[in-house]
């Protein structure tokens, strides 16, 4: 008999969510089940009763006083009607919105998960269960016996394939999907054998789990991990047992007593690949997957030592790494914005935040409003022999341009574009001049002269009342007979070829007519550039802005598709990464997944930048090149609020973490510039 609050008590009064007539309902059907041999109508009050129990991983305060009753009752029941019922009970158990159990109540409750964990193992050698359920009743085993690694009940979903982890030191949400595979043979070794003076004290069922792991066998090579199973359960599953030893433990019970046999061993070896270890994508750092499974676990640090880990076979080995996933000697970068410095991991400072800003210099008129508002579209304009200045606008229909040094307007903002600008790059002329040409929501075209501030010659663009849209994108292009054309792109598919010194429409791509998201110009040889497009669909073009005829290939190679297919890569966006002996075509998805490609071969360059869930949405990138001639491709989402700075020659990525809502990015030599709902900042991706 273990301590209970009687049914008769008004403390059950004082309870929330359950109710002592509802209690003692299900005791009589349960009474009545053990009596017949039956457990279909206890089963049923059961499960009505458990919603009185937990609602959406809220604990109620009357669960501590139902379970005792239940579990007394349960733990006389023969073993095959109370497995469903230990699982319900490991998930009330291991439920995130847990309230401390009230002083009065405290010792029943403890009593009763002691009794728990001895009539659940029982259930569990006695019976054999389907292979999933044999999982969650091995994790409510472990539940009642307080372990931490238990909470893998509301994060495990091996039938659906992804894995769902919690860093444990930022705090950060990774979902990788495709993790879980059936390996035939582990590529990892088993984690070391639990420390022998961690022997939980008092009696425990633990015993007889590890006789029956004795005999079982998952193939060539697993022998290692069930031998720490049965370490683990020897020694009664103590709490301070790392997470890693104890999923060995749960998965050779499955390959024990999962059925059918074969099901229970293919199980229990995806259940295995949670014994290897994952990289946090936002900190960097690397921990035991088991130690992502649960908030805050007791004892868990990163790994810093060499050693193989766990990937699934279908994703980028890049998404779960090793435990000595770092190149040696470098230690990865997290920077965070502080008010407008840019901090290192440990608080050091990085650099200083250039903050834009909306302020007319004193000497010019204002003649328009000079709040600049949310910024949606930047460039960087580079004047040979002249300073660079960058260009943004957003919220409104003038231009601003700033000195990037100080974040100063050189300009009052530029009146003189018909409507709203929504895309803009700047246009060098073959006789040295360098323009700015602006993109409106109506389909309008404004060139300007940065250094006047003032336009050049009159708007021009698709016909009043032209049905092909806003132009959502927009590049220079050169091509081998000395011109500059200006590239214009819409949502409804027009992609135009003009000339900036007439105005005048001179061509046209994408003779598909496939709607376009983003535009970029990629150089593949002197006074030569290819055009490549990402469509709504997820494809990518590329055409020869050279050859008059649309359908004529010239010197465009496209990508090869069977490498986009296989990586299930639908491309959202695209950019041009200027490399040391060629320039790259940067393509990025919605997932965050960025891959380098080879125009000359159409093939895909490197492993790329995989998923990253801090960076996942519509995606915004720029590259730009560091004093030291290296390249980075800086990539985001739109209206998130992170960064990786991704160095593709040595695959180094640092993350920073900024203070505002990303809607565009422009590199402006080795700074970063940002547009944001607010503005825009600059900041260095080198440090002082």
């Amino acid at each position: 008999m273990i301590s209970k609050l009687p049914l008769h008590s008004p403390r059950w009064r004082d309870l929330d969510g359950v109710t002592a007539d509802e209690v003692k309902a299900l005791l009589e059907d349960m009474a009545s089940g053990g009596a017949t041999g039956t457990g279909d109508a206890w089963r049923q009050t059961w499960k009505h009763l458990s919603g009185g129990l937990m609602d959406d991983g809220t604990v109620f305060d009357g669960t501590y006083a139902a379970l005792p009753h239940l579990v007394e009752a349960a733990a006389a029941l023969p073993p095959g009607q109370t497995v469903d019922f230990w699982v319900d009970m490991g998930c009330v158990v291991t439920a995130e919105d847990r309230p401390p159990v009230p002083a009065d109540l405290e010792a029943g409750f403890g009593a009763a998960l002691r009794l728990a964990e001895q009539a659940a193992v029982r259930s569990l050698l006695a019976v054999g269960s389907p292979a999933e359920v044999c999982a969650s009743l091995a994790l409510s085993c472990v539940a009642f016996a307080g372990h931490h690694t238990a909470a893998a009940l509301w994060s495990l979903a091996p039938q659906e394939g992804h894995l769902l982890l919690v860093c444990p030191g930022c705090g950060a949400d990774t979902e990788i999907p495709g993790f879980f595979v059936d390996p035939v043979r582990p590529p990892l070794d088993a984690p070391e054998l639990p420390d022998p003076a961690r022997v939980r004290p008092g009696e425990h069922p633990w015993g007889e789990v590890a006789t029956a792991l004795r005999e079982e066998a998952l193939g060539e090579g697993w022998e290692p991990f069930l031998r720490v199973a049965r370490e683990v359960a020897a020694a009664g599953v103590p709490p301070e047992t790392p997470g890693r030893a104890v999923l060995c433990l749960v998965a050779g019970l499955v390959a024990a007593k999962g059925t059918p046999g074969r099901a229970g061993r293919e199980w229990a070896r995806r259940l295995m690949s949670l014994t290897g270890y994952f990289r946090c994508w936002d900190c960097e750092r690397t921990w035991a997957i088991a130690d992502g499974l649960a908030e805050n676990p007791d004892g868990a640090h990163p790994q810093n030592h060499l050693g193989e880990g766990w990937t699934a076979a279908d994703e980028p080995a890049t998404t779960v790494r090793s435990a000595g996933a770092d190149r040696p000697g470098e230690a990865p970068t997290r920077l965070r914005q502080d008010g407008r410095a840019l901090l290192a991991a440990d608080g050091t400072p990085w650099g200083h935040l250039t903050v834009f800003s909306d302020s007319a210099p004193v000497s010019m008129p204002v003649s328009v409003p000079v709040s600049i508002g949310g910024v949606t579209s930047l460039t960087v304009v580079s004047r040979p022999g002249r300073p660079t200045l960058v260009a943004g606008a957003g919220d409104r229909t003038a231009v601003c341009l700033w000195n990037p040094v100080d974040g100063q307007l050189v300009h009052a903002p530029l009146p003189g574009h018909p409507d709203r600008i929504r895309s803009m790059t700047a246009l060098p002329l073959p006789d040295g001049r360098v323009l700015l040409a602006s993109g409106g929501e109506a389909g309008t075209i404004t060139l300007w002269d940065p250094a006047t501030g003032r336009p050049v010659g009159e708007p021009f663009g698709e016909p009043v009342g032209n049905r092909l849209g806003e132009v959502i994108g927009m590049c220079a292009a050169t091509v081998p007979d000395g011109r500059t054309l200006l590239v214009t792109a819409t949502p409804r598919g027009a992609v135009r070829l003009w000339d900036p010194v007439t105005g005048e429409s001179v061509g046209r791509l994408n003779p598909y007519g496939s709607p376009i998201r983003s535009i970029a110009a990629v150089p593949v040889s002197a006074g030569h550039t290819l055009v490549a497009a990402a469509d709504t669909k997820g494809g990518v073009h590329v055409w020869d802005p050279a050859v008059g005829d649309p359908w004529e290939r010239g010197a465009a190679v496209q990508l090869n598709g069977r490498a986009l297919d296989d990586a299930g890569h639908r491309v959202a966006a695209v950019a041009a990464v200027p490399t040391q002996d060629r320039t790259m075509l940067a393509t990025g998805d919605d997932r965050g997944v960025v891959r380098l490609w080879d125009l000359s071969t159409g093939a895909p360059a490197g492993d790329g930048l995989p998923s990253s869930e801090g960076t996942a949405g519509v995606p915004v990138m720029a590259a730009g090149t560091l004093h030291d001639g290296r390249s980075v491709l800086v990539t985001g989402s739109r209206l998130g609020r992170r960064l990786r700075v991704w160095e593709p020659e040595t695959g180094a990525v640092r993350h920073i973490a900024l203070d505002v809502a990303l809607t565009c990015l422009a590199a402006a030599g080795p700074d970063l510039i940002v547009g944001h709902d607010g503005g825009a900042i600059g900041l260095p991706l080198t440090r002082w």
